[in-house]
């Protein structure tokens, strides 16, 4: 007998669920998970999809079932015009080339040289700011993660290139972000206003960075930034290396991944530390403990680690990337359902973080639930910020050392209380963002 078809709600005859979806994408996620149970489906205008709750889903979907798979799913490929065909967005022997090549360009020993470039860039955030003044703290990682990545991997300052990079990604994304949510989105061919802002936007992207390729050659590219580094990447096997079409695609998404991701993740993490004040001073008493009055280094990490467990912590509840997709490419069967060829399978961070089967008191933020063992008792894909499998995000280690340095740097000197009344609620947009961002006054600590 054949397995049927996951449950889910009807919705409209032609819309399914699309109105209830753009309406609140991670409440609409939770909701369908508590009725439908750990494999469920929906439909969004005449795309089927089946979102699956429980990680030994996730776990088949990213590793043990991954050949029949792919990430080329309908939102993925309105990313393509401004990704290109880097590592978010390649499959195949193409992707698995790519990642050979840049591999190394992440090894430990590697990023470790970049640390001092993040504390340094925290510090002169931290010299523009004033006792007593209310900033958006998402704007201001924001900037400060952008003067970070421009810096790490184009070796530019946020005056220069980094800055127009970062403002012309705001415009091509936000355009990617209203195509999602359309029901018919027009080709980006199509000159509407909004499609027309996106491709001067683009082509200001793609002359930016072809003209660093070019410097970069010219000069050897023996420089340390990651820029540099693409460039001399070489394939063990031919010895051959990137086309500038290829850096620039991989520099495009190391752009983006290392920009938006990370500044997610801190602004929900001083949100939470604003919340929680008795979570905030223990990591004050560790700082003192193990900084004294010095700044953060790359080898006061392995000491940090209530740091770390606030950001592990910050991320199962705000995970930056909220959710994922993959495409079936044949028929298959996941939690006793059939699952057709054509279908997307989409697995929720936001969802399994907050399951209650996995994590006690699942809704609070409670750092030290990391201090023990919980890690290996936890399923595989219980806690997967990072996604997992063969595409597991290649940046992971380098994300992790931002921000536990910033953190490390920022809060001895600082501390936050929220604006009241201002409403922070968590946004799905290309990463997990406050909606109307997270509105603090800033205290200098004596």
């Amino acid at each position: 007998m054949a397995a049927p078809f996951p449950p889910g709600p009807e919705g409209g005859w032609l819309l399914g669920s699309l109105a209830d979806f753009r309406r609140d994408i991670l409440g609409f996620y939770s909701r369908l998970a508590r009725t439908y149970g750990d494999v469920a489906s929906f439909r969004l205008g005449r795309h089927r999809t089946v979102l699956l709750n429980h990680p030994d889903h996730t776990e088949y979907v990213l590793t043990t079932g991954a050949k029949h798979f792919s990430k080329r799913t309908y939102v993925l490929k309105l990313l393509v015009p401004v990704m290109g065909n880097g590592l978010l967005t390649s499959e195949g022997d193409f992707w698995l080339r790519q990642r050979r090549l840049i591999q190394p360009v992440f090894q430990r020993q590697r990023i470790a040289g970049y640390g001092d470039v993040m504390v340094d860039y925290a510090r002169r955030l931290l010299e523009r700011w004033r006792d007593g003044e209310t900033r958006d703290l998402h704007a201001e990682m924001m900037r400060l993660t952008l003067e970070i990545v421009g810096k790490t991997l184009f070796n530019a300052d946020l005056e220069g290139d980094a800055h127009e990079v970062g403002a012309a990604l705001e415009v091509v994304m936000a355009n990617f972000l209203a195509r999602w949510e359309s029901l018919v989105p027009l080709p980006d061919w199509v000159p509407t206003p909004a499609n027309l802002r996106s491709l001067r936007s683009r082509r200001r992207l793609d002359a930016i960075i072809y003209r660093m390729i070019r410097e970069r050659r010219a000069a050897g590219a023996h420089g340390d930034d990651l820029l540099s580094l693409l460039l001399q990447a070489r394939d063990e096997g031919d010895g051959s290396g990137m086309t500038d079409l290829q850096v620039r695609d991989e520099a495009m998404t190391l752009f983006l991944a290392g920009h938006e991701t990370t500044a997610s993740a801190l602004a929900w993490t001083w949100y939470l530390l604003a919340v929680y004040s008795e979570e905030e001073a223990k990591l004050l008493a560790e700082l003192r403990e193990v900084l004294g009055d010095r700044q953060p280094t790359v080898a006061d990490l392995p000491r940090l680690v209530r740091c770390e467990r606030a950001v592990t912590e910050a991320m199962r509840l705000y995970p930056p990337a909220y959710a994922f997709g993959r495409l079936a490419l044949a028929d298959v069967e996941i939690g006793g359902y059939r699952i057709p060829r054509g279908t997307v399978v989409v697995a929720c961070q936001w969802v399994t973080h907050r399951d209650g089967r996995f994590f006690e008191e699942p809704e609070a933020f409670r750092p030290d639930r990391w201090a023990g063992d919980l890690a290996k008792r936890l399923p595989r894909f219980a806690y997967f910020p990072f996604g997992g499998g063969q595409r597991v995000c290649i940046g992971s280690g380098f994300a992790m050392m931002e921000a536990v340095l910033i953190l490390a740097t920022v809060l001895p000197r600082y501390h936050f209380t929220l604006v009241p009344g201002h409403p922070v609620a968590p946004k799905a947009f290309v990463t997990l963002r406050p909606g109307k961002g997270i509105m603090a006054v800033l205290h200098r600590r004596e």
